[in-house]
Parts: structure tokens; C-alpha cells; sequence
């Protein structure tokens, strides 16, 4: 009973107790009943805390709460099945409005980043690869709910490794979205794209990560509209512009992918 206790990380002082070590404030109490239903299934022998929650920027009710498993072979239409139920149940529940995602890799295939693994986010089940910046992530901040550490399972990370890994963002997801301006009037996306941008940029330039808040500062925008990032990014009900912000973040993304994908570091 100890050996499952401990399994199934429902040691909530020691997880809280390691979570401040790491400058977080508190994990959120849905992740205990969630690391429970994982671990009860019998192939999940690992769940990490990503994101901005490991990294200490973690906002209740404007952060996403980003998870990573790992498991113990594939992940075939009878487990996809029972995640789908798992997270359905959780998203309709005491889940809902937390914009839980988690990532199950095979540890067979961890240290592959071209691998693409099921993977649940904003309601659906996706296959998605495991990013090189959420794999720095986990490597320099991830916190263990249960099982080994990240450090344990992935390969380390160099700067120039946190070089590389934002350089594939910018020109992966965001060179595709930049040449899409009409997805920029979405205000998420004109936000995320703004302090995208600012975290790539510092990632190319110092080999080091940043987080969503800090970034805020570094965005490459107006005074005026720094002033109300910040305020979304703090819970508080701010509304910019829309098409204005859609052009300044738009305009924000070509400049920086034109010049990363040329081979370039980014200017601030």
C-alpha cells in the first residue's frame, strides 16, 4: 500500500513541498485527482508538470496547466479510448475551464523530437510532437507528480540545445501563422504571438527560457498595449483594439520570422 501510495503521487505535502522548492506558490488540487486517474490506469509511470506552472508564472484562470506522461509502450486505440474518457470526464467536471493538456509520450520514443504522441489539449485528442521548448522546459523547471524526474528520462539541454529548440518554433508554428493574417484577428492569438515572439527572440539570443509575464515587457508593441498585456496576463479584464493589436502582432511575427529563418538572431 506504501509502494502504491507513493506511485501514485497523492503525497500531497511532499508535491507541494517540492513545487515551492521550485518557486511555485501552490499545484492546483485538480492535478491530484487527475495524477490518481492516471496512475490507476497501470501504463502511466510518469506525470510532469510543464509550463508555466513549473516555472513559477502560473495565473489562475488565464494560464493553461500543461502535463506531460509518460508511458510504458504505445498508445493504441484501447488506451486513446480510455484517455479520451478520462479527460472528457475531467474537462466536463472538475476540470472544466482549467485548460488541462498533457502529452503521453512512449519512453521508447522520449529522446526522438520528430516523434508525434496523442496528445489532449483544449478538448480533443491530437498528435502532436514533444517541443523542444517544452522538453527545456522539463529539463530546467519540470516538477515530477509522480514517478522519475524529468532530468532522469530526458537528455540534458544545452543553451545552444534552447537556441535550436525556440529557433524550430519561430519557424515551425510561427513562420506557418505569419502567413496567415487573417488568424491574427483571434485576440488569443495576437497575444500569444506577441510574447511568442519576445520568448523566441530572448531564447535565440541568450540560450536561456522566458517566462509569459517577463516577456510581456520585452513585447515588441506600443506602450499602450503593453500596459494592457499586462493586465491580461494579471486576470483583469483589459480590451485592445482588435484590429490595430492584429496588425502590431502580425507585423511583430513576419519581422522576427523573416529575420530567424534567414539565419539570423532577432533584434529587440
Amino acid at each position: 500500500m506504501a509502494a502504491e501510495h507513493a506511485i501514485c503521487g497523492i503525497d500531497r505535502v511532499m508535491l507541494q513541498f517540492a513545487a515551492k522548492l521550485c518557486g511555485v506558490a501552490a499545484v492546483p488540487s485538480i492535478l491530484f485527482d487527475f495524477g490518481r486517474r492516471l496512475a490507476e490506469l497501470g501504463w502511466v509511470t510518469d506525470l510532469w508538470i510543464a509550463g508555466s506552472l513549473a516555472t513559477g508564472d502560473y495565473v489562475p484562470g488565464v494560464s493553461d496547466l500543461d502535463l506531460v506522461a509518460i508511458v510504458d509502450g504505445p498508445v493504441d486505440e484501447v488506451r486513446r479510448a480510455a484517455l479520451a474518457r478520462l479527460h472528457v470526464d475531467l474537462d466536463r467536471g472538475i476540470a472544466a475551464g482549467a485548460d488541462l493538456g498533457c502529452v503521453y509520450v512512449d519512453v521508447r520514443a522520449v529522446v526522438d523530437p520528430a516523434v508525434l504522441h496523442p496528445t489532449w489539449t483544449h478538448g480533443a485528442l491530437v498528435h502532436r510532437i514533444l517541443s523542444g521548448i517544452t522538453r527545456a522546459e522539463l529539463v530546467h523547471h519540470g516538477i515530477a507528480q509522480f514517478g522519475r524526474p524529468p532530468t532522469a528520462v530526458l537528455p540534458p539541454m544545452s543553451d545552444d540545445d534552447v537556441r535550436e529548440a525556440a529557433r524550430a518554433e519561430v519557424c515551425g508554428y510561427w513562420a506557418w501563422a505569419a502567413m496567415r493574417p487573417w488568424e491574427w484577428i483571434d485576440p488569443v492569438t495576437a497575444d500569444l504571438g506577441l510574447t511568442g515572439m519576445a520568448r523566441g527572440r530572448y531564447a535565440i539570443q541568450t540560450g536561456r527560457l522566458l517566462t509569459k509575464t517577463e516577456a510581456v515587457d520585452q513585447a515588441r508593441a506600443p506602450e499602450w498595449l503593453i500596459d494592457q498585456l499586462r493586465a491580461r496576463r494579471r486576470g483583469e479584464r483589459a480590451q485592445s483594439p482588435r484590429v490595430r493589436t492584429a496588425w502590431i502582432a502580425w507585423r511583430d511575427a513576419r519581422r522576427t520570422v523573416r529575420e530567424t529563418c534567414r539565419g539570423h538572431a532577432p533584434r529587440t
